[in-house]
């Protein structure tokens, strides 16, 4: 698409932009896709037998413009076509080629869940915010988040989903699975992330969040007594955590008339850094529509929420003026 079409020509005399289109080309300008292409290529078909393979980037931009707008197989196709924001995405000319078909996509997500891709792909963007210096390790804020599943039996198989489960959160229960995410404390950016049933407790994966060289540890109330477990006092780095867990509001003692609340500041103060952690699901459940699972089982809720996760770091850093892009001359120690 390097020529322009009468289309582009037709477009580019609009007197607004685009939110779509100018989110698009943010996601498109910050992704690193030959990393991602380079991920997936030992696991793609090489094209030597049969007819040739669609390209690896294109799939890919197909599948994340479905996670992004929460849409279809055969919609996100449908989307593409009608779209010119997404074709413009796609890159690609209707004069020469035709979008991948729905069959299509739905083979190559297979593909991707079945070598656990969704994770390299996180795991990618999380070491080149580290590489670059946007982690700054030390600590961590941890939190989980419900993402609710159908309840409804009315399906062929007349039962729930047997991988979900219910829990209550106040007075109201909910069915289906949690999201745990770690993210930096300095910066907000997310490096870890475990999903479960929505009945395990958001404590008992704690552990599994935490990095290696973190010093401080972030939580609510939730994780209340996390430092008395085994698997935290028989670790010799987790035990030597200080943990800032947030006191339940029912625990801070009142004072008296006039005077100052100390506990209550202290617990104002974890609560401003806690914060953090809340952005990121904002950008996955709002931004991203992913309130509900989309799915039936963990592993293929799990992948799509790796891929969230992983635009969710993106989003981020292109809100913050920054990229994964250096700087001339610059060994990736700045950004451009």
């Amino acid at each position: 698409m390097d020529q322009l079409t009468f289309t582009d020509m037709e477009y580019a005399g609009r007197r607004l932009d685009c939110p779509k289109l100018k989110f698009l080309q943010k996601m498109d300008a910050n992704i690193p896709w030959a990393e991602w292409v380079s991920l997936i290529e030992p696991f793609y078909p090489s094209g030597d037998r049969g007819r040739p393979p669609i390209g690896i980037e294109r799939m890919l931009r197909m599948t994340f413009l479905q996670n992004w707008y929460s849409l279809s197989d055969v919609n996100v196709e449908l989307q593409i076509y009608d779209s010119y924001a997404f074709r413009v995405f796609m890159k690609i000319d209707f004069m020469k080629e035709q979008v991948p078909d729905a069959t299509t996509l739905l083979k190559f997500r297979h593909r991707l869940e079945a070598n656990g891709l969704g994770k390299a792909m996180f795991d990618s963007i999380a070491n080149a915010l580290d590489a670059n210096g946007l982690l700054l390790r030390g600590g961590t804020i941890i939190d989980a988040t419900i993402i609710e599943a159908p309840s409804s039996t009315k399906n062929k198989e007349n039962k729930r989903d047997e991988e979900m489960a219910s829990t209550r959160k106040g007075n109201e229960w909910f069915f289906g699975m949690k999201a745990h995410i770690g993210v930096d404390a300095a910066t907000g950016y997310i490096h870890s992330l475990e999903t479960t049933p929505a009945n395990v407790h958001d404590v008992t994966v704690a552990h599994k969040l935490i990095r290696d060289d973190d010093r401080v540890l972030y939580g609510d109330a939730g994780y209340v007594g996390i430092e008395k477990r085994d698997e935290i006092k028989n670790d010799e780095h987790l035990s030597k955590i200080d943990y800032r867990i947030s006191r339940r509001h029912s625990s801070v003692p009142k004072t008296s008339e006039g005077a100052y609340n100390w506990d209550r500041h202290i617990e104002r103060q974890k609560s401003s850094v806690r914060a953090k952690v809340e952005h990121p699901f904002l950008i996955v459940k709002r931004l991203f529509g992913f309130g509900r699972t989309v799915y039936r089982g963990l592993k293929k809720n799990t992948h799509r929420l790796y891929l969230l996760f992983a635009s969710c770091n993106v989003v981020m850093m292109a809100r913050a003026g920054r990229s994964l892009e250096p700087a001339s001359g610059d060994n990736c120690a700045l950004f451009s």
